[in-house]
């Protein structure tokens, strides 16, 4: 994949990913309403792609009022990737030299990488995760909206023992997939498939979408590195 394609590829699948998130904050927060409103059709804008390096200018500057609005990343860590995946995308569009874009992109493919490498060691170094009891405490007891079917799951200790150290082999691990372009592949279509069924079964929609928009970073990075 080339520096061009991967940068449109991540406007797209940025812009996809701020119009949902601006949808839903214009029912959510009318105090607020016009910020989410201008996102969201600076967000259409950046998805045709017209005039993409003014678009990205003025979704920082909206991102920036956000941030002081509330007083930080609103909505954890799917808030902090969207600005950090908009922030290097903007710096990719904007820094004078060529070499300097490609470090800005590359910052975003290494910090993506470490999202998934740091997750799996905290999990590695709790006792719960290497149990299986954070996954069986996150079925019995979580507010998210989880099926009632789904509950039963944390009465079934082998197998969330199992999926446990499933996802930890597969977090810490993630960085070795870098290596070559089939397995690196293979380990964001199942990074995909995890954070879909994080969607589905948590609600945590927002992470499906923001985390695919900064894959097309990662496959570049590896193409141009390895």
């Amino acid at each position: 994949m080339s520096f061009d394609t991967a940068l449109r590829a991540t406007e797209i699948l940025l812009a996809l990913a701020f119009i949902q998130q601006s949808a839903e904050h214009l029912w959510r927060t009318p105090e607020i309403r016009w910020l989410f409103g201008l996102r969201l059709v600076v967000s259409v804008v950046l998805l045709v792609g017209f005039a993409p390096t003014l678009s990205l200018l003025v979704l920082t500057g909206l991102s920036v009022v956000a941030l002081h609005h509330f007083q930080g990343p609103y909505n954890g860590g799917s808030d902090r990737m969207s600005v950090l995946i908009l922030w290097c995308l903007t710096l990719a569009h904007t820094l004078p030299n060529p070499r300097w874009q490609e470090l800005a992109f590359s910052y975003l493919a290494l910090q993506l990488t470490l999202s998934y490498f740091i997750s799996g060691w905290v999990k590695l170094v709790n006792a719960d995760w290497r149990t299986g009891t954070a996954l069986s405490d996150v079925f019995a007891f979580s507010a998210y909206p989880v099926a009632e079917n789904m509950r039963a799951l944390a009465h079934s200790p082998r197998l969330l023992l199992t999926a446990s150290w499933a996802v930890i082999a597969f977090e810490v691990a993630f960085p070795l997939a870098l290596f070559t372009p089939l397995s690196l592949i293979a380990a964001l279509a199942i990074a995909a498939t995890f954070h879909l069924a994080n969607a589905c079964l948590f609600g945590l929609n927002r992470f499906f979408w923001i985390w695919l928009a900064a894959y097309p970073s990662l496959i570049w990075f590896q193409a141009r590195v390895f």
